[in-house]
């Protein structure tokens, strides 16, 4: 052993090192010094020689015995449950809980998990599910406005009449393109959904021969596709109706991660804004009411509010090519406003204070 003696060490030890420091002052070494150069406490040296001259130099049991302990009869049961219940509840805490389920005992879920391991008894436990692997964008996308969406439904459940809303996003500008308020969600939804987004970002006119003959339409061998849709894996998402009217269209799919909202985090945060930011939306029970509100509040979001992650400009101006203009002329006066205040605080002269 080298170094500083440890906080506990065995009985073996201690006599060890009560053997040479009686050797060393025998040899004439102050029982001080020789404490000093083991690095031993000269108090914690005297404890061990009384100890070992009671014949304790063993450590007792840490914990003593503490008045909240189990007691034997609950940590039976404890182990009763591991055999009964344990292939069904599968984890300490749910074991724990069924104790107190069926009147049979009550303890914490650690207690559960110290008496277990005390006895070397593991719970199955369920299996880790494998990390998902998030897919990238392809290779023909390109970062600008018109190339990304995303759309999802959400709910708005006092209007009981026509409760889903479907939105859709612009994933670089952050525009709310459409918006479509609905009793269902089915893939003549998505189709309406997107016919109105199309034409509102003025896309469709060069889409329109393929609608009027889609016989003429060659599925299997789709156009290059003119932008990508993200979406998660709802039922209206996945189905072949929409799948077909996508490639009709030539737009892409992309689909998130199952149980990932993340995946689809641009329109995930639209309607987390639109909620918090116009809480009477959660009230309206008029689908012709709720369907105004909700396209006063695209044009507000549109081009009223700022928002943070296209650097502080409204959508509309970001998806309209205005936003690096602004931006750079903030920077401008940013610039122009610090060196204005540096030059009238060096040409003016402060009156100094008697």
């Amino acid at each position: 052993m080298s170094g500083q003696i440890p906080a506990r060490v065995e009985g073996t030890v201690k006599a060890a090192v009560l053997e040479l420091i009686a050797d060393a002052v025998a040899a004439g070494w102050p029982f001080s010094r020789i404490c000093g150069l083991l690095e031993i406490d000269r108090a914690r040296a005297w404890r061990w020689k009384r100890r070992q001259l009671a014949g304790g130099l063993e450590d007792a049991r840490p914990g003593g015995r503490p008045v909240h302990g189990l007691l034997s009869w609950e940590e039976a049961e404890i182990l009763a449950l591991f055999e009964e219940w344990g292939p069904v509840d599968l984890s300490h805490r749910k074991l724990a809980h069924r104790g107190s389920y069926l009147d049979r005992v009550f303890v914490s879920p650690s207690s559960v998990d110290r008496v277990l391991a005390r006895h070397g008894l593991v719970l199955a436990g369920l299996p880790r599910p494998p990390r998902s692997t998030k897919q990238p964008w392809p290779d023909w996308v390109a970062w600008r406005p018109n190339q990304l969406w995303c759309w999802d439904a959400t709910h708005f459940m006092a209007c009981k009449s026509s409760p889903v809303v479907y939105g859709l996003v612009d994933v670089v500008s952050r525009k709310w393109v459409a918006t479509l308020l609905t009793a269902e969600a089915t893939s003549t939804q998505v189709k309406v959904l997107f016919l109105n987004a199309l034409d509102a970002e003025g896309l469709l006119d060069a889409l329109q021969w393929r609608l009027d003959r889609p016989g003429d339409v060659d599925l299997a061998e789709p156009a290059a596709p003119i932008l990508l849709a993200v979406s998660d894996n709802g039922p209206e998402m996945r189905s072949d109706e929409t799948r077909a009217f996508m490639a009709l269209v030539a737009i892409g799919q992309h689909f998130g991660r199952p149980s990932t909202p993340t995946d689809q985090a641009w329109i995930e945060t639209l309607w987390g804004h639109i909620k918090a930011e116009n809480p009477h939306l959660l009230s309206i029970t008029e689908p012709d009411v709720l369907a105004v509100e909700l396209d006063r509040a695209r044009r507000h979001y549109n081009t009223v509010r700022l928002h943070e992650a296209v650097g502080y400009v409204t959508p509309n101006d970001e998806h309209e090519g205005r936003g690096d203009k602004i931006r750079q002329a903030r920077r401008d006066g940013l610039h122009a406003a610090d060196t204005a205040r540096r030059a009238y605080h060096r040409n003016t002269t402060r009156r100094r204070l008697p």
